[in-house]
């Protein structure tokens, strides 16, 4: 791989795509490439990836060509594809993102489409705990409109670009700062919710071996890690006030670590919850949905 500065040769759309494809092989799969190669035209030119691929002879101006090729050096640094461009699709959702917020996963997206397909499901009241960017938040109103929704988050910078996430999709979700680990604070959000979801800091210090440059670099830890020595710290505060604030029949949905599943539905049928284990498509252990079978009065 050519790792010194040198600009894009020509400005014809077949070429750019061939200097990504060289400059930063090895860094990356092909499909990687080619994926990057198609968000950078649809951000930067508004084209989609027909267009793209019917267009590959022609030419783009200098201007343009410059924007290609500081993409091509922030991606030999793993800066993400998504801080590039300033957003992610989520759920038919465009969201916006950047270091202060995780990055939305395909996996997250499966949980809320798992939601969104349960038949006769329509919470009338949703709380989402460590929010984040609100891209969980946002999608569950867009999708349940007559729902009151209330976001929550520690990250005073992470609940700026909820805000602005829910302004651009015309969503009108609450967003609360909070620590979900002072039951004290969160024990004042004192109505019953329907449905309890979060995808909490649930990765292990000794797995940061196992993460990629874009993540462990780019994305904040205080929203990837969970101490080593208490790995069901977030679960456990969630449960707590879960199992107290669950309507009947309302179901606690959490993101989770692979390796503590069976762990989680012990947690949770200990909080009087009764837990199911899903798998996320890459067939991982990945999120838990229990359901309250106690009634409480808001």
């Amino acid at each position: 791989m050519n790792t010194t500065h040198m600009h894009i040769p020509s400005n014809r759309v077949r070429d750019i795509e061939r200097y990504f494809l060289s400059e930063l092989e090895g860094l990356y799969s092909p499909e990687e490439l080619h994926t990057f190669v198609y968000m950078l035209f649809e951000a930067f030119l508004g084209w989609d990836k027909t267009h793209f691929l019917l267009h590959r002879d022609e030419t783009i101006n200098q201007s343009d060509l410059l924007r290609f090729h500081w993409a091509a050096e922030d991606l030999k640094q793993f800066r993400p594809i998504q801080h590039i461009i300033g957003y992610t699709d989520f759920c038919n959702t465009r969201i916006k993102v950047s270091p202060h917020v995780l990055i939305p996963r395909p996996e997250t997206e499966e949980i809320v489409n798992h939601i969104l397909g349960i038949p006769a499901f329509s919470p009338h009241a949703i709380l989402d705990l460590c929010t984040g960017s609100g891209c969980i938040a946002i999608a569950l109103k867009k999708h349940f409109p007559q729902a009151t929704v209330i976001g929550v988050d520690l990250s005073d910078k992470a609940l700026a670009m909820a805000r602005d996430n829910a302004t651009l999709n015309n969503a009108a979700v609450t967003f609360i700062q909070m620590d979900i680990l002072n039951q004290r604070q969160l024990s004042s959000l004192t109505q019953t919710f329907d449905l309890i979801i979060s995808n909490p800091p649930y990765v292990m210090q000794n797995e940061r071996d196992e993460m990629r440059p874009n993540v462990l670099d780019h994305e904040p830890p205080q929203a990837l890690f969970a101490p080593d020595d208490n790995p069901m710290l977030f679960y456990s505060a969630i449960a707590t006030y879960a199992s107290a604030h669950l309507s009947k029949d309302g179901l606690l949905v959490t993101e989770i670590n692979e390796h503590h599943g069976e762990t989680l539905k012990s947690l949770y049928s200990s909080a009087g919850l009764q837990p199911t284990l899903y798998n996320d498509f890459r067939g991982k252990d990945r999120y838990i949905i229990a359901q309250s079978l106690q009634s409480h009065q808001s």
